[in-house]
C-alpha cells in the first residue's frame, strides 16, 4: 500500500472539530451529512463520534497491525499503563497474524477498518459488502473473537457501509479529535496540537499506529507523543480507555 495524503481526497469529508464526518459532494451512495441536518445530527453525532463517559477519553489507532511499528506502541502503552481499541486491516493482519495476536494478548481491543483502505464512496455496495465480511472473517479468525467496533477507511460512510455494519452487528464509529498524524511533517508537537483543539471528557481519539496509508516514518511522531497525551489526560482527571470501557 502506498502514501496518500488524508486531505487530498477527491471525496471532501465533512470536518467539524477535525472530524471527518461523511462525505463527498455529489455522492449518490453517501450517508446524509450530519451537520446539514439538525435533528439527525443531534441523535447520531454522539453515537458515530464515540461520545462516552465525561470520565474517560477512548483511545483508538487505525491502520496496523505493522511489524515495524505496532510492538512499539504495545510496548510504550504498557509503560504508560494505558490500553486501546486498534482499528486493523484486513489485508495486514492476513500479512502479520502473530503481530495481531501480540495485540490481543497485550490486552488491547482489536476492530475493524476494513480490508482494504479503499474509499467507500467510490465502491459498489457489492464490493463494500465483500470488504468487510472478508476482514471480519479474518480477523475473528485470527484474534478468536469476534471483533464489535468498525471505522471505515477516511471515516467515509455510505449507506452499504451502514447496512453491512448493522448484517454483521458492528457499531461504527468515527471519532471527535485526531493528531493528523499522517503528514510527512509531524511531529510529536503537531499531534498533541491538533488532538488538544477537541480533546475533551468523553471523546474519541483517532490516531496512527503504522504509516502503511502515511507518509513514511509518522508513526514516530505518534509515537513520542503518547507520553504528553497521557500526562494531560492524567491532570484533567481523564482515564485513557478502549472503547468497550467508554460507557457509551
Amino acid at each position: 500500500m502506498r502514501y496518500s495524503s488524508k486531505t487530498g481526497m477527491s471525496a471532501k469529508l465533512a470536518l467539524r472539530g477535525g472530524v471527518g464526518i461523511v462525505v463527498a459532494e455529489g455522492g449518490y451512495r453517501s450517508f446524509p451529512a450530519l451537520s446539514s441536518l439538525p435533528p439527525l445530527r443531534r441523535s447520531l453525532w454522539p453515537y458515530l463520534l464515540g461520545t462516552g463517559s465525561s470520565t474517560s477519553v477512548a483511545l483508538t489507532f487505525d491502520d496496523g497491525p505493522d511489524p515495524k511499528s505496532t510492538p512499539l506502541f504495545i510496548k510504550e502503552l504498557e509503560r504508560l499503563g494505558v490500553k486501546a481499541t486498534f482499528f486493523v486491516l484486513g489485508e495486514m493482519a492476513e500479512r502479520y497474524p502473530y503481530t495481531l495476536q501480540e495485540l490481543q494478548n497485550a490486552g488491547h481491543e482489536i476492530a475493524l477498518h476494513g480490508n482494504w483502505h479503499r474509499n467507500h464512496l467510490f465502491r459498489s455496495a457489492r464490493s463494500i459488502r465483500y470488504d468487510m465480511e472478508r476482514s471480519y472473517a479474518t480477523v475473528s479468525e485470527i484474534a478468536s473473537s469476534a471483533p464489535i467496533f468498525f471505522r471505515p477507511p477516511y471515516g467515509v460512510i455510505t449507506r452499504p457501509t451502514l447496512a453491512t455494519a448493522a448484517q454483521l452487528g458492528l457499531r461504527t464509529v468515527l471519532w471527535g479529535t485526531w493528531g493528523r498524524d499522517w503528514r510527512k511533517m509531524t511531529t510529536p508537537s503537531s499531534v498533541m496540537k491538533d488532538l488538544k483543539s477537541n480533546l475533551e471528557p468523553g471523546c474519541t481519539v483517532l490516531l496512527h499506529d503504522s504509516d502503511c496509508t502515511s507518509y513514511p516514518g509518522s508513526y514516530r511522531a505518534t509515537l513520542a507523543a503518547l507520553p504528553e497525551l497521557a500526562e494531560v489526560c492524567a491532570q484533567n482527571n481523564l482515564r485513557l480507555v478502549p472503547l468497550a470501557d467508554h460507557g457509551f
